[in-house]
Order: structure tokens, then sequence, then C-alpha cells
């Protein structure tokens, strides 16, 4: 391409062979040029487009076209050569700024301005400087780049170099007009205020003895707020925090997503469903998150970087879509762990009420008189419970709204519901003050139904229960033998091996405590002295 450019340079613009040669030059500029990837295809139009621009620019070929078609080559090649890793590729680019600036500054320009006595000058350099240019950038060693690499052009650096070339020639002609000095001294002139310039920009692009730097300001333009993007970020935020229904929420999402400028329609599926919107296009973008799938349709083809980005965009919306998802699943891990643990509660509560219904129907069959004043005092507080718990059967998720009870009646009620075992107890001013009576129930029954069925394997052994008031406690002690050590360590936190049941009633009974604000633990555990404690939490 710049070997083209160099002959037709060497003929003159007057030559009859100079407009095939640049037209030669312009198809090779095609196979090089990084604006589009090599793989993809024009269309008609723009093809027409290009070779229009090509013929109206060979016909009215001048030097200000020369000038400004080498401007936007050198333009083309400072905005990638930063892109470059190795250090041959970015010699070579280099080498290559050099000619473009040298044919610009000290060929076409001197041509453009009509300086006859740069002549000998600019023969000279199109003879020997720039072959030899050419030359070096031919024999130096080739070194392969990724492809993103080599196709990546930084616009705003293509920009601001096609500006500062530009500005350095005008500025240059100004002088010269203005000043009547030679080129290169206007040349030189420009080159300083240029210089001049960015320095003061350099400063002042960083923040300074309190000056905020243009470096925020350039910022929060680049940023501006309202931007489609941030528009749809803003809508799915708004749909994730009022939609609980993973399909519901991406219904919503998806139409957010199709008004979005670039996408013409889109369809999606999952397990959740699926769904079209907007129009199908020839352009199309297939795309997937987990079992999300995305087929998107644009209303033209699109480059990779706007590819990255629609991929950026389907990965949130099934980042999202997951957490929806997530939440739906922990919601039903909540409700059926709420069953269970009120299954589990209830379970060891009937438990409670049969064996207390089996020690009064046992006292009943031995002793029928002593036994009628027992059952005329727990006969309705058997059938207080027993309808408590058919509520919570029918409700499970209400099963923690629980009934209050004064300290005082609690702890009389239940003096008389064990008065038929061997029971010490002993109370310190019982109050009045409510307490949730069935989350009491279900702690003093499971401590003092394993408390009794180790009396059944060590005889002997005293039971008693303490209440105090102030700070509100409740322990249940015995005189037998210590929790061991393999069970010590998990009791009341998961479930143990029991040799009396299924080992989970004094864990739920603990998290039954927790959840009310209280706390119950296994404060002494040695032989002949056991004792469990419950207090408030403060």
């Amino acid at each position: 391409m710049l070997f083209m450019l160099q002959f037709a340079l060497w003929l003159g613009l007057e030559h009859q062979w100079t407009k095939p040669l640049l037209l030669a030059h312009l198809g090779l500029f095609l196979v090089w040029q990084p604006l589009w990837r090599k793989e993809t295809k024009l269309s008609w139009g723009n093809s027409i487009f290009i070779l229009a621009i090509s013929l109206a620019a060979l016909a009215w070929l001048n030097w200000w076209v020369m000038a400004f078609w080498v401007s936007g080559l050198f333009a083309l090649v400072g905005g990638r050569v930063f892109n470059y890793v190795s250090r041959w590729q970015r010699a070579y680019h280099l080498l290559l700024m050099a000619y473009l600036l040298a044919v610009l500054l000290l060929f076409i320009t001197p041509y453009l301005l009509n300086l006859p006595a740069f002549e000998d000058v600019t023969s000279n350099i199109l003879n020997l400087v720039l072959p030899l240019l050419l030359v070096i950038m031919a024999v130096l060693p080739l070194e392969r780049e990724s492809s993103d690499n080599v196709h990546a052009v930084d616009f705003i650096y293509v920009l601001l170099l096609f500006t500062l070339l530009t500005l350095l020639v005008l500025g240059a002609l100004s002088f010269m007009t203005l000043g009547k000095v030679s080129y290169l001294e206007a040349l030189l002139r420009t080159l300083f205020m240029l210089g001049i310039a960015l320095t003061v920009l350099g400063i002042l692009w960083n923040p300074r003895m309190g000056f905020s730097g243009l470096q925020v300001s350039f910022s929060r333009y680049v940023l501006s707020i309202g931007t489609p993007l941030e528009e749809w970020l803003k809508q799915i935020a708004s749909a994730a925090q009022q939609e609980q229904n993973p399909a519901t929420f991406l219904t919503r999402a998806t139409a957010y997503l199709a008004e979005m400028p670039s996408i013409s329609g889109l369809s999606w599926a999952s397990e959740e469903g699926h769904g079209t919107l907007g129009a199908s296009s020839p352009y199309r973008i297939e795309l997937c998150e987990d079992d999300l799938m995305m087929t998107l349709f644009t209303r033209q083809a699109i480059s990779p970087t706007v590819m990255l980005h629609m991929r950026l965009l389907v990965q949130l919306l099934g980042y999202f879509y997951q957490a929806k998802r997530r939440e739906q699943r922990l919601r039903e891990m909540t409700r059926q762990q709420v069953i269970y643990e009120t299954g589990a509660r209830l379970t060891h509560d009937l438990k409670n009420m049969l064996q207390s219904l089996f020690a009064l129907t046992s006292v009943a069959q031995h002793d029928s008189a002593k036994a009628q004043p027992i059952l005329k005092n727990q006969l309705p507080v058997l059938t207080q419970r027993i309808e408590s718990l058919l509520t919570k059967l029918k409700a499970p998720g209400e099963a923690s709204e629980e009934s209050q009870m004064s300290l005082a009646n609690w702890w009389e009620t239940v003096r008389q519901r064990h008065q038929h075992r061997d029971i010490e107890w002993i109370s310190e001013g019982i109050s009045s003050a409510p307490i949730p009576a069935p989350m009491f129930d279900c702690v003093i029954d499971n401590l003092l139904e394993n408390a009794s069925n180790k009396r059944l394997r060590e005889p002997g052994i005293r039971i008693t229960v303490y209440m105090g008031v102030d700070p509100l406690c409740l322990e249940v002690s015995d005189t037998g033998s210590a929790v061991s050590e393999g069970v010590v360590g998990s009791l009341l936190h998961t479930v143990v091996q029991s040799e009396d049941g299924l080992g989970v009633g004094l864990y739920q009974a603990a998290r039954w405590a927790q959840q009310m604000g209280y706390r119950l633990i296994l404060l002494e555990n040695q032989d002949g002295n056991v004792r469990f404690i419950m207090t408030a939490i403060k």
C-alpha cells in the first residue's frame, strides 16, 4: 500500500499513471484497513459507497485531498499503535507514522503551499529518506499479534491525532501568511505552541492544589447520565425489587431489553417458560446464560465491541434471573423448614401429652379415689393443649404466634400436671409476668421426661425444678450420671442419638426457646449433678 503511494508521489499528481496507482493504493488500503474485521462481508450498499467516494476523490485529486488522506492514515495508525504488545510490531508502526508524517510535512505541504525553494529538499526526501524508511520497515522481524489487538482502534486517539495534525498544517500556514516567515520557522513555531498547549493540558488533567482536574469533567462527560444502558439498568433493578416470581421478572426484563435502540426483537427460553418480542431480522445473536437461552435480533450487523456489550447485558439479566430463582427456592425451603420444625415440635407436644395421659390413666387404674381430683384438674389442661395442637396443625406457618400466660398460673399448672411424679419444686417469688406458655411447656416436659427416663435406668436419683424471677430462669437438675462426652458437644445444637426416642426433643426445645428470646443450655454436667437452665437473652 505504501509503495503504491510512493510511486504515485514519484510520478506527480499530473501524471497519467498516478490515478491508477492511487486506486490500487485504495484497494490495498481496504485489505489492510483496521475498521472492519477480515471475515466481515461488506454489503452492496457499503461497497458502492466506498467505490463512489474513491472515484470522487480521484476525480478531484489535488494536494489538499492528498494532505487530508495522509493525515487520516497517520491518525488510523496512531490510534492502534499503543495496542501492540510486541516490540517489533510497535517499532514497525512507529516507523510507519514517521513515514506518513514526513510525507505530509516535508513533501505534500510544501507543494500545497507552493514553496519552490523546497523542491530540492522534497526531491531528496522522496528519493532517499522515504524509500529508506520503507526498506527498513520491510526487513523488520514479523511478529503475530492476537486478533483482538490487531483490529483494535481507539477512535478518540484517531480523532485527537487527526486534529493535532490538521492544526499543525494550518498553524504553519497561518504563521507564514500573517508573520511572513519561512515554512520551517512557521512549522517550528506551531510545534512549539502545540507542545505548550499539550503540556498545560497534561498539568490540568490531574487534580493539583485543590483543582479537581479535567479528568473528572471528561469522565463525567463520557459517562453521561441518561444512556439506554443506564435506563435499562434502572428498569431491571426496579423489576427485581417488585417481582418475586422468576417467570414474571424475566418477562418484564426482556420487555425492557427489547426497547434498546439497536435491538429489533428477541426470543428467550428457560425452565420458567419462553417468549418472543419484537420483529426478527437477518442479524441475530444467540447467547446462553446457564439455562436461559436468548436470541437477539439487531437492526444491522454489529461490531465485536457491540457484541461484547450485548453479551454483558444478557449476563446481567441472567444473574438477576438466577438470583430470583434462588430466592424462590429459599422461600420454598424456608416454608418446608417451618413445616418441619412445627411438625417436629407438635410431635413432641403430642408425645408429652400422651405420656401425661398415660400417667393419669395408670394412677386411675391403681387408685381411683386418688386419681379423681387429679383427672378433674388435668383434663381441662390436656383439652386446651389438644385444641392448641389442632390449631397449629391447620396453620403451620402461624405456629410461632404463641399464647401468653402469667408465670404464676403456668407454674401452678405445670406442678399439678406432674404431681404424680416424685419431683422437688422450688420457687422464689413467682410473679404474674406474661410468658410464652407453649414454649415453656415444651422445654419443661422434655427436660422432665428425659430425667424420668434416666430414673428408670438409675433408680433413686432426685429430680429438682427451680424457678427464679429476677432474673427469670428455669432450672431442671438431677443427681444421675453425666451426659456422655460423645453427646454433650452436639446436645441442644443438632439431632443426637437417643436411647428413649428420636433424639430431637431437646434440639427442638432449644431452637424454639431461641426464637422466643430465651437460651437453653447445659450448665452442669457431672455425675450426681446434671443441670439444665433456661434464661432470657438480654
